[in-house]
């Protein structure tokens, strides 16, 4: 496969050819079409004015003015009545006069050659190395009579200004050409460093830099491109991680479960133990189920872009239906809650939103002492509504704070294992509350309490 720098400089080799032979068609044509009668009735004034100057000088050496005359720039064809042609000046590359012409220039007639000449394509009539490409007049002298061709001499037209002038082209197009091919460079170096960066990527090797610092295009490409390795490699750490994370509480009650479970194997265990140890594996059995339950739900709130099905609900009642659940444990840890709930009525996916509450006011129970308190606040505005959930329990730090919405990130490791918490409750709730455009605030003191705030648009 041919490099892109290749096709370029292939290509800028072809508009180049192109494009110059487009010009000299369209010089040709303008110089057939605009300048060729032009130039045959300048050259035929010339002509006239040298045959006048002969006849009118009676002492003149003709051999010698016509030589002179091809000195400046001309070329000259003169034949005699006898059909006996002398050359002034540079032969003609084609001689093809017919003697019809001659005869009639002889006998008195002009010939317009240039003004005749027959367009050609891929030649150009001004520079027709040709002897019908010429101007004929007669003239007399010494009483006879002849015929004068004339043209002009290219090669002595061309002064040094001329040369000066191409010379000046032809360096314009070589540092021209010269110059593209360093732009095409600076424009794909960017690009091969993409794309090996690219590979690269390809192999999760996403710690490489890209040295390249531009404003156009190709510098935002750069820019997008790093943004993206670095959001693939905070994914791929995510994902170690989540791996890792699933890994350890998965095989934590799996190897309870199975330890006890040979336990009990004992023929020589009591009652109680035998009844205790199947409490165990009960209870790690169920965390498993809510585990599974759990992960399932994150994978469905992951993959699918909008799993909401949404409907207008009475939400204050939907509250007030999940403290309901948590009647028993708030009655069993003598607790106290407080709702100030104004009716409000939101559109949003109830079964979700019912998982939101369920697991903010679950921590705010299980964390909180026996004898603390909750608060409940639900509040409308004109263009959102905001739910508060706060308890007076142990508290968050402020590193544990940063994290409390990460997956399995459990702020006290030892008491959520007694709680039987799995760490993807904050991540659930923080899913569903950015599914239905909300945001969600945790404010926290280390033995003070906590302060949940999700705020939700109105739409």
């Amino acid at each position: 496969m041919r490099s892109l720098y290749g096709k370029f400089i292939a290509m800028t080799t072809v508009i180049m050819i192109a494009s110059a032979l487009i010009a000299f068609l369209a010089v040709n044509t303008y110089y057939h079409q605009q300048l060729k009668g032009q130039n045959d009735e300048k050259n035929m004034s010339i002509a006239k004015s040298i045959a006048s100057f002969i006849e009118s000088d009676k002492e003149l050496d003709l051999v010698n003015y016509l030589e002179t005359q091809s000195a400046v720039g001309y070329k000259l064809y003169v034949v005699n009545e006898n059909q006996e042609a002398t050359m002034y000046g540079e032969a003609f590359r084609v001689e093809n006069l017919s003697n019809n012409i001659v005869e009639q220039v002889l006998n008195g007639d002009v010939y317009h050659g240039m003004r005749d000449l027959p367009g050609e394509t891929f030649v150009t009539g001004f520079f027709s190395n040709e002897l019908a490409n010429t101007v004929g007049v007669p003239f007399e002298y010494s009483g006879e009579t002849y015929a004068l061709f004339l043209r002009p001499d290219i090669k002595m037209l061309f002064t040094e200004v001329h040369y000066i002038l191409g010379g000046m082209v032809l360096i314009m197009a070589i540092i021209s050409l010269l110059a593209m091919l360093i732009v095409a460079k600076m424009l794909i170096d960017p690009i091969t460093e993409l794309t090996a960066a690219t590979k690269k990527v390809g192999e999760e090797q996403f710690s490489g830099t890209l040295d390249i610092n531009r404003k156009d295009e190709i510098g935002q490409l750069a820019k997008s491109f790093q943004l993206m390795t670095r959001k693939l490699s905070e994914n791929d750490r995510i994902r170690k991680e989540f791996i890792s994370d699933v890994s350890h509480d998965f095989q934590s009650p799996l190897l309870n479960i199975k330890g006890y479970a040979e336990l009990l194997l004992d023929d020589k265990l009591t009652e109680d133990s035998r009844k205790s140890y199947a409490n165990v594996i009960q209870s790690e059995t169920e965390r498993l189920s809510s585990l599974t339950k759990q992960l399932l739900l994150l994978t469905s709130l992951d993959q699918l872009s909008s799993p909401l099905e949404k409907k207008t609900f009475d939400l204050d009642m939907q509250l007030k239906e999940t403290v309901r659940k948590f009647r028993w444990l708030l009655e069993e840890k003598e607790m106290t809650l407080e709702m100030d709930l104004e009716e409000v009525r939101f559109t949003g996916d109830p079964a979700f939103l019912e998982k939101v509450w369920e697991n903010l006011l679950s921590n705010a129970l299980k964390y909180t002492e026996i004898g603390g308190a909750i608060e409940v606040v639900l509040t409308e505005q004109p263009d959102h509504v905001t739910v508060l959930i706060q308890d007076n329990g142990i508290g968050i730090d402020e590193e544990g704070l940063e994290r409390i919405f990460d997956r399995f990130y459990r702020a006290d490791d030892s008491r959520t294992q007694e709680t039987g918490g799995t760490g993807l409750g904050l991540s659930i709730v923080m899913q569903v509350v950015k599914l239905h455009g909300g945001t969600i605030n945790a404010v926290s003191r280390k033995g003070q309490g906590t302060t949940f705030t999700v705020m939700f648009p109105k739409l």
